[in-house]
């Protein structure tokens, strides 16, 4: 690319993001460490925690202890096991959901922003997939074919594309007014080219941070689903169904819930940390603050 693509608006793009982003905010770096911690916890929970299936009348509803950390729920399973193989199903849901939407939304984005009687077809039917609640709709596909994670993980995905689409789409018809762009048209360069040496980089960016607020979103909404009975199956621990299995406990096992809750809301909070320190490093007008 060309010493003018690397720059917009009289800021430079992609060679002053690294300094900013090693000086970035307490807050970022906690949130990528934190979120580091807990997918660390997640995969190598196999090997640090028993059954988490396991079945003992004799632990039902025990407190937190030396031999059960976090106590035991209702039926006896250690609350633990389930708590760290449920972050599994969690963050495998929301990370594949980010990355599906973020992949489908920057192919139709792109498309949409440079071919306009495309663009009618495409953004028509992206608005009407956004006029249903996204929480609706994906209970719609789940209540209507009922599967396994695979299906959430799509159920989720396809009320997400239309907001990611709408993002690259108006990043793209911003590029399309730039002078590098405007002088690769003139010069007879290709419009596949194009996309690819100028639009597709300069895009990346906003759609980096849109995918972690994606992530955190879908990790909500798949506990949300599980809740209710709607998302995976209650063979598999989800932080969802453990606390939907735990509610009517809650007065006298408050820990049945707290320890999975908790789980929850730290990895959304981890996840929003580090979009909200990825936007202010990735932002070429950031520098003027910082």
């Amino acid at each position: 690319m060309s010493a003018t693509a690397n720059v917009i608006a009289g800021y430079p793009v992609r060679r002053t993001w690294i300094p900013r982003f090693l000086r970035g905010r307490s807050a970022m770096v906690f949130g990528a460490s934190l979120l580091f911690v807990l997918v660390a916890l997640a995969i190598a929970s196999p090997w640090l925690t028993a059954d988490a299936q396991a079945i003992s009348p004799l632990n039902r509803l025990k407190p937190p202890s030396a031999d059960l950390w976090f106590g035991a729920d209702q039926l006896g399973r250690d609350i633990y096991a389930r708590t760290l193989q449920g972050a599994r199903v969690s963050l495998l849901v929301g990370v594949s959901v980010a990355l599906l939407s973020a992949a489908i939304g920057l192919l139709m984005g792109v498309l949409c922003g440079f071919y306009r009687r495309l663009d009618a077809v495409v953004m028509r039917f992206m608005d009407a997939l956004m006029a249903i609640p996204s929480i609706l709709l994906a209970i719609a596909l789940t209540t209507l074919v009922r599967g396994g994670v695979l299906l959430v993980i799509v159920a989720i995905t396809i009320p997400e594309i239309p907001r990611v689409v709408r993002l690259v789409r108006s990043v793209v018809l911003t590029l399309r007014g730039q002078p590098y762009v405007i002088a690769a048209i003139a010069a007879g360069t290709r419009q596949p080219l194009i996309m690819l040496r100028h639009i597709v980089p300069n895009a990346v960016s906003p759609l980096i941070v849109q995918a972690t607020y994606v992530c955190a979103s879908a990790i909500l909404t798949e506990a949300g689903l599980s809740f209710i009975g709607a998302g995976v199956p209650p063979e598999v621990p989800s932080w969802g169904n453990i606390i939907a299995g735990a509610r009517s406990y809650f007065q006298i096992a408050p820990w049945a819930i707290f320890f999975p809750g908790i789980g929850l809301a730290l990895t959304v909070l981890a996840v929003n940390l580090l979009g909200d320190g990825l936007r202010d490093s990735l932002d070429p007008r950031a520098s003027r603050r910082l």
